[in-house]
């Protein structure tokens, strides 16, 4: 096989390997199972893939990753559950109704237990998905929050940008005004100094006359 280059990854190669690990983790499997089928779904090695969802992939599906190992969790319970209720009798065997009766006689189940046990499942069912609709309404409203948060920035960026230009505005007629008054306050002191000076002209005599 062509060998594929590390750099190479599509986006349909990561949302394979996003597909395929979740399901793992859902079902409790673990990671390096999930990347080596991936790597032969794609093409690539084991090593590979799962330096890809290490580097790059996972940190897309952070929540993704904690649904996938609640439903994990809530799976192993119901295992665990179904131990308790049935007793030597496997969780695939209690969920294939066509052999309950069968299996009832064999392991000694009553059709009662099998009854009580599917109703806690249902039950636990019902659960989970209230919990993923309480999810995903969390995440609505955190969207929702983040798209508002982004507005009121950005209107918060453009009052800032206009202050700053006002404020600019301001700055630049604040110096002109200061230079004016500074250049009228010397041309004050200059006439003063020119008014101050003895004046004289000459008489008919020639002589020097102060004029006042």
């Amino acid at each position: 096989m062509t060998a594929v280059r590390q750099d190479a990854w599509s986006p349909d190669d990561d949302l394979i390997l996003a597909e395929v690990t979740l399901r793992h983790i859902r079902e409790g499997s673990t990671q390096l199972a999930a990347f080596e089928e991936v790597g032969e779904r794609i093409g690539r090695t084991s090593a590979a893939c799962g330096f890809r969802w290490n580097s790059c992939v996972r940190k897309r599906y952070e929540e993704a990753i904690q649904i996938a190992k609640q439903q994990r969790q809530k799976r192993n319970y119901l295992k665990k559950q179904a131990i308790v209720a049935a007793p030597h009798v496997s969780s695939i065997a209690v969920f294939e109704s066509d052999r309950a009766d069968s299996l009832a006689s064999e392991e000694g189940l009553s059709v009662d237990s099998v009854i009580r046990f599917l109703r806690q499942f249902k039950s636990t069912y019902q659960d989970v998905n209230r919990q993923i609709k309480a999810f995903e309404k969390e995440l609505k409203e955190k969207d929702d929050e983040l798209y508002r948060l982004r507005e009121e920035n950005a209107k918060l960026s453009r009052e800032v940008n206009s202050a700053q230009t006002d404020y600019r505005t301001v700055n630049d007629d604040y110096k002109t005004l200061i230079q004016i008054m500074d250049r009228a306050r010397r041309l004050t002191v200059l006439n003063h100094e020119e008014e101050a000076k003895p004046r004289f002209k000459m008489d008919a005599n020639g002589n020097l006359e102060r004029i006042e």
